[in-house]
């Protein structure tokens, strides 16, 4: 797979083979599944307390033309039992409940090839929403590394044709239910991800809403399809694209895999047929 290296100003230098991993298989299912796991080994564990909504209370029997509740010693408020206004919770959240999730290493390989692969295909990264105007794979000189300043960063992004989507996720909007009260108010969309060679550099895209940056070691999953949903807008420096490429040395994608095989069977009955023709020549 080709791809176009552009300078920082938006100029296309040469071209470029991409590693195989670019030309994974799409699989949609497993990179969601990769990212639900993901998402379930991160959270912590809760629960109430097995002491809570616990009181001195009694039960004032029968005969008396009140319900059979527990009360509060001395008093006629209800409390404890789990149909009684102000009583504890009947089955309540339990803190030794395991979140954790495993998925097989393969599985999880694989769901990286695949997000990755996405990433280059513009009709999957327009179903999530990302707004640019340059081809895909978007792949700029080690120069853009080197912007230290978020006006040039931002400058190299608009010469790019790419940072309408960083626009886009300024915007925030209240967060749905009990979290905006945590401390999590506000949410925003992701926007550009990019790719570096170490994790010093690129320093002017670092203040830009919703841009991460993470080097091809830190890639996982999650960061390439955020929610399990493939195809984010994402940046490779030519290190990254090397040290993606270097990642991936060793292992065979499956594309490459099913390419072998059929190049081994078509050898296995090319020599077959050459046998049977010499039988062929000595029977004459």
């Amino acid at each position: 797979m080709k791809a176009k290296v552009y300078s920082t100003d938006g100029k296309t230098l040469r071209t470029i083979t991409l590693p195989p991993i670019f030309s994974e298989q799409y699989r949609p299912d497993l990179i969601r599944k990769a990212v639900r796991v993901a998402q379930a080994n991160r959270r912590q564990p809760y629960g109430a307390s097995p002491l809570s909504g616990s009181h001195s209370t009694e039960t004032w029997g029968k005969g008396r033309g009140v319900a059979r509740v527990q009360r509060l010693m001395g008093s006629r408020r209800g409390a404890q039992s789990p149909g009684t206004v102000g009583g504890r919770k009947a089955h309540p959240p339990k803190s030794e409940k395991i979140w954790k999730r495993k998925i097989n290493d393969k599985e999880r390989r694989l769901a990286l090839h695949s997000a990755l692969a996405a990433t280059a295909v513009p009709e999957i990264v327009r179903e999530r929403g990302h707004r640019f105007s340059c081809d895909l794979p978007i792949v700029v000189e080690d120069g853009f590394e080197r912007l230290d300043k978020t006006k040039d960063a931002v400058a190299s992004l608009q010469a790019l044709g790419i940072y309408e989507d960083v626009l886009r996720a300024q915007d925030r909007k209240v967060r749905a239910g009990k979290g905006k009260w945590r401390g999590r108010r506000y949410r925003r969309a992701n926007s550009l991800l990019i790719v570096v060679s170490s994790p010093e550099k690129a320093r002017g895209a670092r203040n830009l809403p919703g841009v991460d940056i993470v080097t091809p070691d830190g890639l996982n999953a999650e960061l390439l399809a955020p929610g399990g949903d493939p195809g984010r807008l994402t940046l490779y420096t030519e290190g990254g694209v090397k040290g993606i490429g270097e990642k991936g040395k060793g292992r065979e994608t499956k594309g490459e895999k099913e390419r072998k095989t059929k190049e081994k069977e078509k050898e296995r009955k090319g020599k077959e047929n050459e046998r049977k023709g010499r039988r062929g020549d000595r029977d004459k």
